[in-house]
């Protein structure tokens, strides 16, 4: 066995290609090493929630029981609409997660995963943020001192730009079009009310993205442990927070976090 444990999202390195490690248990699994070769994935049906740790029979907000969904900071509303924060205000579930996590530099940027896309990701989030998304290439538009502001940036652009990742495109490795991000940016801070463009970002670097992928699958199908315990199959490829599987199948592992598995190599 390769291992065994509750699992969280993968981690990632920056490099050519991207490198992941699977936290599991108490230990990490580098899961490159694994691209060509026959795994199984075991669910045991046991799901633990990543905030109190606690055993829960369903999984909410990925990886959450459901009074850490309604209490806990890293599971507030603000996760996913920065604009709502207002621990700049003094108002958050819990200042000092706030102080940590909102009351700090982001980053407003542009994304390419499939098409154009606008997000906020924590300034130390870089590139990881980028790499959980599965994006090929990405540029920061803006740097603001909290999380609020960022958002605010965000749904203005929100009117110009996407918003969300199209999954299926990403994993097919399939872009709408090309993209010259630094013409984007600049694009995109013309469209800013003067408030806002003081925020500018004046570095251009262009991030790229490359993930270890030996064939992208043309058809798609997703699975889950919630309706099938046992995956296998010969892992093809990961990208973004997924493994490809060489028949066209995709598991998303940050949707099982807190889930307790059991990792095999098949002879």
């Amino acid at each position: 066995m390769l291992g065994s444990g509750n699992i969280i999202k993968m981690r990632s390195e920056f490099a050519n290609p991207v490198q992941y490690f699977l936290p599991i248990g108490e230990t990490e699994l580098p899961m490159n090493n694994l691209i060509g070769k026959s795994i199984s994935l075991k669910f045991t049906g046991q799901i633990n929630c990543i905030s109190c740790g606690k055993r829960t029979k369903t999984s909410f907000g990925q990886g959450f029981c459901y009074n850490c969904l309604q209490t806990a900071p890293e599971a507030s509303e603000t996760v996913m609409r920065p604009e709502l924060s207002k621990a700049h205000l003094g108002i958050a579930r819990d200042m000092d997660w706030a102080r940590e996590h909102d009351l700090i530099d982001h980053f407003v940027y542009l994304a390419v995963s499939g098409e154009l896309k606008v997000g906020v990701t924590r300034h130390h989030q870089v590139p990881t943020r980028w790499i959980d998304q599965g994006a090929s290439e990405a540029i920061i538009l803006a740097r603001t001192p909290n999380r609020h502001i960022s958002g605010v940036i965000e749904v203005y652009l929100k009117n110009f730009f996407s918003d969300k990742t199209n999954w299926r495109s990403m994993l097919q490795n399939k872009t709408v079009q090309e993209y010259n991000l630094p013409e984007e940016k600049e694009k995109a801070y013309q469209l800013l009310p003067a408030e806002l463009q003081q925020y500018l970002h004046p570095d251009n670097h262009i991030w790229k993205m490359n993930y270890p992928c030996s064939e992208f699958p043309e058809k798609i199908a997703s699975v889950s442990f919630d309706k099938d315990p046992e995956i296998s199959g010969i892992l093809n490829g990961i990208k973004g927070q997924y493994l490809i599987f060489s028949d066209g199948r995709v598991l998303n592992i940050r949707k099982h976090n807190g889930y307790f598995l059991e990792i095999s190599a098949i002879d």
